[in-house]
């Protein structure tokens, strides 16, 4: 544990800043689930809007730091090319 007052302040922001960023990940994968889940059960509705919900969460990843722009882009292409599969 840190002596200087600074520090032990720093110590409580980053804690508080590493559970936001843990909790936005986490959001953002279970929502990229949740479209996979979709089409797995070839359900072409549900998975529309599980997608423009994980594109939400892709967008304000990226807009936090905590994801690259390519990451995001990447997986909407890779979700988006699972729901073009549905018939």
């Amino acid at each position: 544990m840190p002596q200087i007052k600074q520090q032990k302040k720093r110590v409580l922001t980053n804690n508080k800043a590493h559970k936001r960023n843990v909790s936005a990940k986490s959001a953002m994968k279970t929502s990229i689930k949740k479209v996979l889940v979709a089409v797995e059960a070839n359900d072409k509705e549900a998975a529309l809007a599980a997608y423009k919900a994980a594109c939400s969460k892709l967008d304000s990843a990226v807009a936090k730091g905590l994801k690259h722009k390519n990451y995001a882009a990447n997986q909407k292409s890779r979700l988006a090319k699972a729901i073009n599969t549905i018939q």
